[in-house]
């Protein structure tokens, strides 16, 4: 996609297209953005974002991209995060049948490569482009013509983006992707929405009373605070020696909601104060080590992010200028229609939280993306603490009827663990978790090795040699002109062949190289070479000569090269891996 080029890494672009209709109006686009948003309000309201949030904007023709809907995302560490903005694209394309989805990464076509053990031979990184979209709420791939009747409505080359809007809306059918292409997308969005509390964790912290009733009023917050203490560098720990803003002697037990990628960072990063913070740790032994060794790392985030603010964000840019947005309007009453707040009350308590996370979601959704200076972290934090009422007190009241914290332990995952992530990830059974009996079978080893070698390749595979195809055309093409010189035929030329390779063979069976091989139907000591004074011809009628016992050669080859490599990797190793085949440890010492 344009515009992804050259952004950094970890992004992902997304647009909405109308299916082959007339571009709409202005006014339209605006109505239709407002009902989009809505939609989504429900599922991205209390989403803790781990670096910039999902976003949706009118976006003017640009070439052969028409006007449309969308938004580029930088998801930074936090994958799911990609994940979940492709099931917010899939859901609007089903809930809007006349819109058309594509979304793409720095990867290119990240769907595809999901479905990467699915998909045709001719799909790749350079036929993919305009191809692949969702539409209806299914995975479309528009694909090439197979046939000559094909190509009157199927583009040769690849096809224009317009060209795939027509597409899409005359023959849907014929452009939607095979079912284990869609299947394997599905997968990894299905789970949500349900996955998000899943991502979820939530932990004691010792934090000052500002951080606590910052967090309870924009939880998504935290990232921000996490990332600057993740990312620090001596500079921004300059401004954490004495702190202004957040002084520890107001510190309150409070729980915090963290997305397990945010938890993990905070928690696995080893960091010491310093002494002139006023920030001390309890022993290690303390039940609260944990939640004050949060807190004050939570403190240097906080207190980093807002010393790079000059001054907090004026009372006309805030959140409270939300509702003087032109398009605030519009918005909450396509929140209205979609019933989001769910019949509850206007000006009840529950009507007044749904009503905050509305205007929390429609700043960063719609109106960050058009003014992100004005809505930098730091000065959002300093605005709070001069606009909320708290007090230090009634959150230590609070201590005492705080839900418990969830448990930690998936931080640390066992090698049993492992492998049934990577056996539900894969779809296959891993070597580990079938019996010994079962794990090495010698057949499939020479089966797939037979297999392999009879594949035909080109440039970007391993095939059939070329030089064999070469060689047959020669001998053909030799054995044509001997037959047109009157010399025998095809057929008695072979004869002659194997009768040459069969005198080579009775050559080769009395040399090292003959007893290198195992063979068939008789042990290698049975091969007897007659000895003596007789005639090399004699001798050649006494030498008893078996087939070579390919399979098994095979196999002991292969082991032999496995073993020479120690455990390390190897060509042995990596040839039977690309063929699903893994090999036992060497066990023999």
């Amino acid at each position: 996609m344009e515009g992804m080029e050259g952004r950094l890494e970890d992004g992902v672009c997304y647009r909405l297209h109308l299916a082959g209709e007339p571009r709409p109006s202005g006014e339209t686009s605006q109505q239709r953005l407002e009902q989009i948003l809505a939609l989504l309000a429900s599922p991205c309201g209390n989403y803790i974002w781990h670096n910039e949030p999902f976003n949706l904007t009118l976006r003017s023709s640009v070439g052969e991209v028409p006007a449309h809907i969308g938004g580029v995302t930088n998801f930074g560490d936090n994958v799911d995060d990609e994940w979940f903005i492709v099931y917010l694209i899939q859901r609007v394309s089903k809930e809007f049948p006349d819109l058309v989805a594509s979304i793409e990464d720095n990867d290119g076509e990240f769907l595809l490569i999901e479905a990467a053990e699915y998909l045709p031979k001719w799909l790749n990184p350079e036929t993919s482009t305009n191809r692949v979209f969702f539409y209806h709420g299914k995975l479309h791939i528009i694909p090439l013509p197979q046939n000559p009747g094909e190509v009157s409505w199927l583009p040769v080359s690849n096809p224009t983006l317009p060209q795939a809007l027509s597409l899409l809306a005359t023959h849907s059918e014929k452009c939607l992707a095979a079912g284990p292409i869609r299947e394997a997308v599905d997968k990894r969005i299905h789970s949500f929405p349900g996955k998000i509390r899943d991502n979820q964790h939530q932990a004691y912290c010792y934090v000052p009373a500002g951080i606590a009733a910052v967090l309870k009023h924009r939880p998504d917050l935290l990232a921000p605070a996490v990332q600057a203490f993740y990312l620090r560098d001596p500079i921004d720990l300059n401004a954490c020696r004495i702190f202004k803003i957040f002084q520890p002697d107001t510190r309150v037990m409070t729980l915090v909601t963290f997305t397990k990628c945010l938890y993990a960072q905070l928690q696995q990063q080893r960091f010491i104060p310093d002494r002139r913070s006023g920030y001390t740790l309890p022993a290690q032994s303390d039940k609260h080590f944990k939640a004050h060794e949060l807190g004050m790392k939570l403190a240097h985030g906080f207190e980093i992010l807002c010393s790079k603010s000059s001054q907090p964000v004026a009372k006309t840019e805030s959140g409270i200028s939300t509702q003087s947005n032109p398009h605030w309007k519009g918005f909450l009453s396509s929140l209205t229609k979609s019933d989001y707040f769910k019949g509850e009350l206007e000006g009840s308590a529950h009507y007044r939280e749904l009503l905050r996370t509305a205007e929390i979601y429609f700043q960063q959704s719609v109106v960050k993306p058009e003014s992100s200076s004005a809505f930098n972290p730091g000065e959002n934090i300093l605005h709070l603490l001069q606009t909320l009422c708290y007090s230090a007190e009634e959150l230590k009241k609070e201590e005492d009827n705080l839900p418990p914290e969830d448990d930690n332990s998936w931080l640390v995952i066992s090698p049993e663990e492992l492998d049934h992530m990577l056996e539900e990830a894969s779809g296959k059974k891993l070597l580990n978790s079938v019996s010994p009996e079962e794990r090495y079978d010698l057949q499939e080893v020479t089966e797939s090795m037979k297999a392999f070698v009879s594949k035909v390749s080109t440039h970007e595979g391993a095939e059939l040699p070329w030089y064999e195809v070469q060689i047959f055309k020669q001998f053909s093409s030799y054995t044509d002109e001997r037959m047109q010189e009157g010399e025998p035929s095809t057929t008695e030329t072979l004869e002659n062949l194997r009768d040459y390779m069969k005198q080579m063979d009775l050559e080769l069976a009395s040399t090292n190289i003959g007893k290198s091989f195992t063979k068939t139907g008789s042990d290698r000591s049975k091969t007897i070479v007659e000895a003596g004074n007789e005639s090399e011809t004699e001798s050649e009628r006494n030498v008893e000569t078996h087939p070579v016992d390919v399979d098994l050669n095979l196999v002991q080859n292969l082991l032999q090269s496995y073993s020479s490599q120690t455990g390390l990797a190897g060509p042995a190793s990596n040839i039977l891996q690309s063929m699903g085949v893994r090999l036992p440890d060497n066990q023999e010492n």
